[in-house]
């Protein structure tokens, strides 16, 4: 691995990144004429676009892609992101601190990329990229082609093109995949793949389940990883219908409306635990118990 130009959490001055290195000074993506770097910018002032980027676990960026206006397509910077690694670039992540100063956070490399709805400048909804991007030299337990079920014999390169969304589908508003393939995504991330409750970790049964649900949620809401557990089948049909919910502690609750004898023979035993709740995801959940009897 070659060595990083730049310190991790180190603050730089942006315009003289692009003294030395070149590239945009004002995009989101920022590809490099004089040498083989893409510098990507994240920060909130972009999250009214659905610019909403993060660390979705330890070694995972959440990275939106670039356009405001229109439906975002792989051109360009979009382009550039999704095959630097067959162009031999380097990706390079900067967080936008304010007054002109970006502080580095790590180089990072192309894992996967989904679509999803989102607002551009003028308030129409329209497609976004979503970027999926690994710390470099790291390695991922699952391998991007486990998250989309494809054909046999299907080339796990052509998932893009297969989630892209028809004309019907991106009417209105988020469809179910549309909306939820890049959601369904981030929250496997977070939950580090595998149930937040029981650690199974077979992902094509395992369900990306809205804490608050999708019915009551704002737009913002229903695409926030924090407000999603990743639940094997029966603990999601349960959370689902408020016959169990966790508390400020991760600790199982148990809905009276059933019998205790009833949960045990599904394999629910009132002792289970999640134990990476954040604050965030404690917030949603003291909305999910108020409903909870």
């Amino acid at each position: 691995m070659h060595q990083s130009p730049f310190i991790p959490n180190q603050l730089y001055k942006r315009s003289l990144i692009h003294d030395e290195y070149g590239g945009n000074r004002q995009g989101g993506i920022s590809p490099s004429a004089k040498v083989p770097y893409i510098f990507i910018f994240s920060g909130k002032s972009g999250a009214q676009y659905g610019y909403r980027d993060g660390w979705d676990n330890h070694n995972i960026f959440s990275y939106t892609g670039e356009g405001q206006e229109g439906d975002m397509q792989f051109i360009k910077g979009n382009l550039a992101l999704k095959d630097h690694i067959n162009r031999g670039k380097r990706v390079f992540l900067f967080e936008i601190e304010g007054g002109g100063l970006v502080k580095f956070s790590s180089e990072l490399e192309f894992y996967d990329a989904d679509y999803f709805e989102t607002p551009d400048k003028n308030g129409s909804n329209r497609i976004g990229i979503r970027f999926f991007l690994k710390r470099i030299g790291v390695s991922i337990p699952v391998n991007p082609d486990q998250f989309t079920l494809l054909p046999l014999n299907q080339d796990p390169h052509k998932i893009l093109e297969l989630n892209l969304p028809t004309v019907t589908e991106r009417s209105g508003l988020v469809t179910s995949r549309v909306g939820q393939g890049a959601y369904r995504k981030r929250i496997i991330h977070r939950w580090e793949y595998k149930c937040a409750v029981t650690n199974f970790n077979k992902l094509d049964i395992l369900i990306a389940s809205h804490i608050v649900p999708w019915s009551k949620a704002s737009d913002h809401e229903r695409l926030d990883v924090n407000n999603g557990l990743l639940l094997s089948p029966t603990y999601d049909a349960l959370f689902d219908k408020h016959l169990i919910t966790f508390d400020n502690n991760g600790k199982i609750q148990l809905s009276e409306k059933i019998e205790f004898s009833a949960y045990q023979k599904i394999g629910v035993t009132g002792k289970e635990q999640i134990t990476d709740l954040s604050m965030y995801n404690i917030q949603y959940l003291d909305r999910h118990n108020q409903i909870f009897i």
